[in-house]
């Protein structure tokens, strides 16, 4: 088979696409036929040599895909040849075909279409688990999402809308802010002419964010304890911003709040299997209905990676960025 590798590290150049040796599923697991799968900033940290796969997983790129079962490992059950699938990955979905733990597998959702149900499980999952699993954000509680057009930003906002919650949401430009607008977020917060603190303080007469969604690490760190709620939650999903931050431990008390990091990637098999049931159990019956949708900014080659990984990294996409064979 085919599948982007990266022989070197470097920029999206580095990507080449090239034979590698056929993947055999093992027990409890499955063949996937790729049809499509999505760029996520770990992927361009994988390119730079910053992130390496977990032990025994795929040296190739690619945190979900989309595809067809074409072959069963043993003790596998629920799931047949030639059935339309999409996959949580740890690596891989930048391939002809991928192995799969059968825990991370997830069906097509009712009108979605293949190739862009490769855009849900990474999203989905991040979401879910950090926002609602780990965070708890309940009905009428403030949810606040840094970079709120990226494919993980675009989700937040719909699930936490679908749940009866309000969204603020910070991005860069008009256009990003009037998209998260017409997504639903109820406050939009240009990060490069307003200060997230005051506006949060004002959309919410000083109550501040119950649960924060950020994507940014150290730069946002004192500021985003600064614009909590009492008994608020933030909930650390990157570092764009950097790795080492100070935090005023004083005001971490004051408000009783709570601050979680968590990596989706490298998770054990059985704590992602429990994220992708309670994504199927409580999001796919929302996409079904239609009140949450994929956000799909294009469609990209997958022997071209290369681009996709360049789209991203000059942040002028809202929503995903697919790869399709």
């Amino acid at each position: 088979m085919y599948a982007i590798t990266i022989p070197e590290p470097g920029g999206p150049e580095a990507l080449v696409w090239a034979e590698v040796p056929d993947p055999v599923p093992g027990e409890g697991e499955v063949l996937v036929e790729v049809v499509s799968s999505a760029v996520n900033r770990a992927d361009l940290l994988q390119r730079q040599g910053a992130y390496n796969p977990p032990p025994g997983s795929s040296p190739y790129p690619g945190l979900e895909c989309a595809g067809r079962i074409t072959a069963l490992g043993t003790g596998v059950s629920g799931w047949s040849v030639g059935d339309e699938v999409c996959a949580l990955l740890a690596g891989g979905g930048y391939a002809e075909q991928v192995v799969v733990p059968v825990g991370q597998l997830l069906p097509v959702p009712e009108g979605v279409d293949l190739v862009t149900a490769a855009a849900l499980p990474e999203v989905t999952s991040t979401v879910w688990s950090n926002v609602f699993m780990i965070s708890h954000l309940r009905p009428g509680e403030t949810l606040l999402v840094h970079g709120g057009s990226s494919g993980i930003g675009t989700m937040a906002i719909q699930l936490a809308k679908a749940v009866g919650a309000k969204v603020a949401v910070t991005a860069g430009t008009k256009e990003k802010l009037d998209f998260c607008g017409e997504l639903g977020a109820d406050v939009l917060i240009n990060y490069r002419e307003q200060d997230f603190v005051e506006e949060i303080a004002r959309a919410t007469d000083g109550a501040g964010a119950d649960v924060i969604l950020d994507n940014m690490g150290a730069k946002y760190l004192g500021r985003n304890v600064q614009a909590l709620a009492v008994n608020g939650r933030l909930a650390i999903i990157g570092m764009q911003g950097g790795i080492k931050g100070e935090l005023n431990i004083a005001a971490l008390l004051t408000k009783r709040a709570a601050i979680t990091a968590t990596s989706l990637r490298g998770r054990p098999l059985a704590e992602k299997a429990a994220i992708v049931a309670a994504v199927r159990e409580h999001v796919w019956p929302l996409i079904g209905a239609g009140h949450v949708r994929a956000v799909v900014d294009r469609q990209v080659r997958m022997s071209e990676a290369g681009e996709g990984h360049r789209v991203l990294e000059e942040s002028g996409h809202i929503g995903k960025v697919l790869l399709v064979r």
